[in-house]
Formats: structure tokens, C-alpha cells, sequence
């Protein structure tokens, strides 16, 4: 898949299939997050790989919709320094963590960490690190996503689709 369609079919996946991930395709999305381009080349990122259904299961109440870490193959913990531009290189390494992953048909959604020191004691994380997003990851179960948390979809989601372009853009200024 071309990057191009890469983004654009890319989407939030909270519901897994029961098929582990072969290792050789972890180490590739690691790969790809620790490519990523950070503010002055700090790298504010460590990854925590967790594959362990309780671990999991633990996590899961960290987060307000964080229930699809549950039925993850894995996840990965997203271990930042605090300070400077880290939220930003966050966000960014997330995303190539999730579209590496799409490239090799897995789908993943973000978990944030609302209970953050509770996530970072169940992961053993150093108090002075952040740990703001889990993200899990796993083949797609094939069912049709109509929830979020036992709730429709159209009632979580600020929207369904894609605003369209001239609703976004301005040229030259405001």
C-alpha cells in the first residue's frame, strides 16, 4: 500500500481477533517509532511491549476507553520524557507506531491514561517519566465496530467521516 492510502484507510480498531502477531512484525512497528522525528532529535521515547492478557486486563481501567486493550494481541506503553516538545513527538510517534502497523494489516487505537500513575505502577515505570498513551494492537476481528464502550459510535465520536477540504484550508490567510 502506497503511504498516501496508508493514511487515509487508516482507523481506530477496538475490537481483535484471537491471532497472536509474529515477532518479526512487532520489532518492525518499534522500528518505525524509533524513526520517528522528534523536536532537536531528543528521541523523548521509550517503549514498553505488553503482551500479557492480565497486564492488559489491568491497564484497560486506566483509561476512560481503554476497554480494547483487553482483546489486544499486544499493546505498547509509550514511555515519555516530561517537558519540551514530548506531547508533540508523542503524538507523532504514535502515529507511525499505528500506520506501520496498518501496513502490515493490524489495526491499533490509543488508550489514554487517565489513571497515569496506576498505569505506570502496573508497568513499573520511573516516577519521573510520563506514560500518556497505551496503544493496543491486533489483526481486526472482521466485526462491524457499532460501539465504543457499550455505547453507539455516533454518540463517543465528535463526527463520522471526514470534513471536506474547504471546510479546512485557507489560502494565503484567514
Amino acid at each position: 500500500m502506497d503511504a498516501y492510502t496508508l493514511i487515509k484507510s487508516l482507523r481506530a480498531v477496538r475490537h481483535f481477533a484471537d491471532r497472536p502477531v509474529p515477532d518479526e512484525v512487532i520489532l518492525r512497528i518499534l522500528e518505525a517509532g524509533r524513526w520517528t522525528g522528534s523536536s532537536k532529535n531528543t528521541q523523548p521515547w521509550h517503549f514498553i511491549v505488553i503482551r500479557k492478557r492480565e497486564t492488559l486486563e489491568r491497564l484497560a481501567q486506566c483509561g476512560i476507553y481503554a476497554s480494547h486493550l483487553k482483546g489486544a494481541a499486544f499493546a505498547i506503553g509509550l514511555v515519555m520524557e516530561p517537558g519540551g516538545r514530548a506531547e508533540f513527538d508523542a503524538g507523532r510517534c504514535a502515529q507511525n507506531l499505528m500506520l506501520a502497523a496498518w501496513a502490515h494489516g493490524l489495526g491499533s487505537c490509543i488508550a489514554s491514561m487517565h489513571k497515569e500513575e496506576a498505569a505506570k505502577a502496573i508497568l513499573g515505570v520511573p516516577a519521573e517519566k510520563r506514560l500518556p498513551h497505551v496503544i493496543s494492537f491486533g489483526y481486526p476481528s472482521g466485526q462491524p465496530q457499532t460501539t465504543i464502550e457499550g455505547q453507539p459510535r455516533e454518540r463517543v465520536l465528535a463526527a463520522i467521516g471526514r470534513r471536506p477540504l474547504a471546510e479546512l484550508v485557507h489560502w494565503e490567510q484567514w
